[in-house]
């Protein structure tokens, strides 16, 4: 089996166990919070995308792999991460902290769906070697970001009627 073939596996069946474990342990947690609680949980998990900087420290990632993915990955995770923690820190700021959930659900999405695309542009899964330690970043870690990003929009767009209703600053 090719490296590239491995990778798209890897890639596509990185969703099916966190699908299965947010369905049956995330979602109903989230769903049964107030509005204000369940974007918080999501922040947080979100807060961590600093970490997406190491696409581009050398001796983490091969050489060969090309700038136009690592940069773009790198920075828009950064930005996502920084936004996340900037609505953690308003959270008793309700006019400041729903703007910058939207914000780093919004930057956090745009950067998977490029990310994404130009992984098929730049023929990542053939230099998915170069990924090197990052490898499990795109595997392990980006689906779970992308399903809490469509559980995050679902919950915005839910009337708070429909949730546990609680106190939140």
């Amino acid at each position: 089996m090719s490296p590239a073939m491995i990778f798209n596996i890897h890639l596509a069946l990185g969703y099916v166990p966190w699908l299965l474990c947010f369905g049956a342990y995330v979602w109903p947690r989230l769903k049964s919070m107030n509005r204000f609680e369940a974007q918080r949980a999501i922040a947080t998990l979100h807060s961590f995308r600093f970490f997406g900087l190491v696409f581009m420290l050398p001796g983490v990632v091969g050489p060969n792999l090309p700038a136009a993915f690592t940069v773009f990955a790198a920075y828009a995770d950064f930005a996502t991460g920084l936004l996340a923690m900037l609505a953690l820190l308003t959270a008793r700021a309700p006019s400041v902290f729903w703007p910058l959930v939207v914000a780093f659900n919004l930057v956090g999405t745009v950067d998977i769906v490029v990310d994404y695309y130009h992984g098929v542009q730049l023929g990542l899964p053939d230099l998915a070697g170069e990924l090197g330690a990052a490898y499990a970043i795109p595997i392990l870690y980006v689906p779970l970001l992308m399903i809490t990003h469509v559980a995050a929009f679902y919950l915005l767009m839910r009337r708070q009627s429909e949730a546990v209703q609680g106190s939140h600053p």
